[in-house]
């Protein structure tokens, strides 16, 4: 799937803590803006989005993760680097067991290395920093 010419299902999972938030950190180079995104990815092909979202934990970040409620869907089309794309965006509750929890993880994946961090949801709502896609807002209470 070219995920620049198709509209790409994805699933990202919620994780609060102490009214924090574990994303992940992204830079568009065109933008010249640094910008957070919560933990997740494509769902392939067969794939539930449950079991997609299992699978990106534990290949992004090396834990296993239990799903909790299903939180909504959203369409996002957006610019990246550049470049147009179009997902559908399914969002879920997610909790770590105490023993995977961690400040920050490193990430290694198609697009690069980045980490995972712990980061204050009043930063994003102040607009001090920036979460995408817009929607993660209505999860953030």
């Amino acid at each position: 799937m070219n995920k620049y010419k198709e509209i790409r299902p994805i699933v990202l999972g919620v994780i609060k803590k102490d009214n924090k938030i574990l994303v992940s950190k992204g830079f568009d180079e065109v933008k010249n803006e640094e910008f957070y995104r919560s933990i997740g990815g494509g769902i392939e092909f067969l794939e539930t989005s449950a079991e997609a979202l299992k699978r990106e934990f534990k290949e992004e970040l090396n834990i296993d993760i239990k799903i909790g409620k299903f939180l909504g869907i959203s369409e996002n089309i957006f610019t990246y680097n550049g470049k147009q794309a179009h997902e559908l965006i399914l969002f879920y509750d997610v909790d770590i067991e105490n023993k995977d929890y961690k400040e920050k993880y490193h990430i290694i994946d198609d697009d690069g290395e980045t980490d995972a961090i712990w980061v204050d949801i009043d930063k994003f709502k102040n607009k001090e920093l920036k979460i995408y896609p817009e929607q993660m807002f209505k999860y953030l209470k």
